[in-house]
């Protein structure tokens, strides 16, 4: 809870029909595993108490006062607890009944919501035993006690501002306009349905899109608790379907046709982030006519249970790895063949390293020039070799370009570099960041007057990876006319060309692609070591694969940022190791990337500092943005 996940629970029991005392113990049951298991938030089906399927002893007085008495039950058992709990029941207002939810906790009613639209066609007949709720909130006496009743009631944590839960019930979803549209609108992060929905061919899965779309369309959780086995069964089968969604991503569900009980954690700062985020998600004056119930819950640890991709950007199903990547390519192309026929460029100019990123780039280029009908040849790939280069690099761009029908130029930048050396006074032997930077620099500079020369466009290699991390070079690599990788982290980058590779049709093409996936990835600007690549990108600024991990955004922000940035570092090397082996010299750039706001979390080493720098840079750009 404290890292804005909250674990909540979905269950099912074995009811007996119009037997409370008999539902009211099943319910306990699981109430004492939940609360055992950390849950803060337990939704159980329509009617809970007394059945769903009672139909004419709803009628009976003897049943309707029983479900209260073992509502009273449960809340002197339940004294204490900090889980909310919400329980279907039949109540009587005002000498009308009503099918309704009761928000419960630590042995405390915190409000009372009833259900709107009544099924009263095909198998359902609830119009003929209840009357519809009403949005407005008054209270009625329960329990000896005054407590809201209505429809527009909003459940608030009090010490968790982004928990927010709004209440449907059962057929309030399936309506045009869900009473959980509303809610979300007024500030409901989750909304919980107690539902009774009987089983018929291919229901389920209907049941399972309103549920996932809903959730998605409300950027909201959304909890869905179905009545199961032990409801009357003459004609109707109910199969305790039940669900956890969460924008969208049914993130738990149950096997139907058994009593069941689900649980696992819902990210609230996510929601909130991207809340903030949709221009289209208009709250304004939505809530004036909603009324807020006030709560608390204990500040714990929730520890996850649920699964987070070790790299979220790539589809562990290798169907829709594929479908992925074609997607993007054409994405990349489309974006590249729009910029080149509005410039009315023929030509294009592409810096082809023999590594991932200039062969990505080149690829996607080729597709765009065959989208537009202009010649392969046009495609300008300029290999420029200096002092790192390796023959096996050198040897992969050549080929690479040839069998795709580009056009080649090779200009060695050897003597231009040691030129521009000896004209700020560099000695070459210091082999520092001066001694990097200049090579890049000159890279870019032919490339750039090579588009010139062509009347075409620079087109950049740089990924999405490298862009985040400042891993670029200043007036270098870091410019071009039309950044086709931009978008594209670096672990989904050798997916692409990958895929390229093994659809491609051609052979010699394939075999080229395949050595430069298994190149290290190298910005080659040190001595090779006997001929082979001496600088190592990962070894250096550590694995994409962690960096890529953070990049998708994991991480939101905190209630208390005034707090965020002397705890999150910790908690990132936390999360970090938990996922990838790390090493001492890991630890200190996750942990000192606040320097000096953590004055004892020094960085110990270059790349620390680059980290450190690249972070104060950020954060300073935007301050001053806003």
């Amino acid at each position: 809870m404290k890292d804005g996940f909250l674990k909540v629970g979905v269950a099912s029991v074995d009811v007996e029909v119009a037997n409370p005392i008999h539902n009211k113990e099943k319910v306990m049951e699981v109430i004492k595993k939940a609360d055992k298991n950390g849950v803060k938030l337990l939704v159980f089906p329509e009617l809970v108490l007394t059945a769903y399927t009672c139909n004419d002893l709803f009628l009976q007085k003897t049943l309707l006062d029983e479900a209260k008495n073992q509502l009273f039950a449960i809340l002197e058992e339940t004294k204490g607890q900090d889980m909310v709990i919400v329980l279907g029941l039949p109540l009587t207002v005002n000498h009308k009944l009503y099918n309704c939810a009761v928000f419960v906790q630590g042995g405390k009613i915190l409000g009372v919501v009833p259900k709107h639209y009544l099924p009263n066609y095909s198998e359902f007949y609830e119009a003929r035993h209840f009357a519809p709720g009403e949005e407005e909130v008054r209270k009625i006496r329960l329990g000896g006690k005054d407590v809201p009743f209505g429809m527009n009631l909003l459940f608030c944590c009090e010490n968790m501002e982004e928990l927010v839960i709004g209440c449907e019930i059962c057929e309030d979803l399936w309506c045009p306009l869900p009473p959980s549209t509303h809610h979300a609108l007024a500030g409901a992060t989750v909304i919980c349905n107690p539902s009774a929905s009987d089983e018929t061919t291919t229901k389920d899965t209907y049941r399972r899109n309103l549920v996932s779309q809903q959730s998605a369309r409300l950027v909201c959780a959304y909890l869905y608790s179905c009545a199961g086995e032990g409801e009357s069964t003459q004609d109707l089968v109910y199969s305790g379907h039940n669900m956890i969604a969460e924008y969208g991503s049914i993130l738990k569900e149950s096997r139907r046709f058994q009593n069941s009980y689900i649980e696992t954690e819902i990210d609230l700062q996510r929601l909130e982030a991207d809340r903030r985020r949709m221009t289209t998600f208009v709250t304004e004056g939505a809530d004036k006519n909603y009324e807020r119930v006030y709560f608390r819950l204990k500040e714990e640890r929730t520890d996850l249970s649920r699964y987070f991709e070790r790299t979220p950007f790539i589809p562990s199903n290798k169907i829709d790895r594929e479908k992925r990547c074609d997607e993007i390519l054409t994405i990349q192309a489309m974006g590249l063949k729009k910029r080149l026929a509005h410039t009315h460029c023929q030509s294009a100019v592409v810096g082809i390293s023999g590594g991932l990123d200039s062969t990505l780039a080149v690829l996607v280029t080729a597709r765009a020039f065959d989208m537009l009908k202009i010649p392969r040849e046009n495609i300008v790939c300029v290999t420029m070799p200096c002092f790192g280069t390796t023959d096996r690099t050198y040897f992969n761009a050549v080929t690479l370009t040839k069998k795709l029908g580009a056009s080649l130029r090779e200009i060695r930048i050897n003597k231009a570099v040691e030129q521009h050396f000896s004209d700020i006074g560099h000695d070459p032997e210091i082999h520092n960041v001066t001694y990097e930077n200049s090579q890049a620099r000159e890279r870019t500079q032919i490339l750039m007057d090579i588009a010139n020369q062509t009347n075409g466009m620079v087109i950049g290699t740089g990924d999405m990876s490298e862009l985040a991390l400042g891993w670029a070079t200043y007036n270098g690599d870091h410019m071009s006319m039309y950044g086709v990788n931009a978008s594209v982290p670096k672990t989904l980058v050798r997916h692409l060309v990958r895929y390229y590779a093994d659809t491609c049709g051609e052979k010699e093409l394939e075999e080229v692609l395949l050595d430069i996936l298994d190149t290290p990835v190298s910005p080659e600007l040190l001595p090779p070591k006997d001929g082979k690549i001496a600088q190592k990108t990962e070894d250096l600024v550590g694995p994409y694969e962690l960096h890529d991990f953070y990049l998708y955004d994991w991480h939101e922000k905190s209630t208390w940022h005034r707090w965020h940035g002397f705890s999150h570092p910790s908690r990132a090397w936390e999360n970090a190791r938990r996922h990838f082996p790390m090493g001492a010299k890991e630890e200190n750039i996750i942990r000192s990337h606040m320097w000096p706001l953590i004055p004892w979390q020094i960085p110990k080493s270059r790349e620390a500092v680059i980290v450190c720098l690249a972070d104060k840079c950020c954060s300073l750009y935007e301050t001053t943005a806003r």
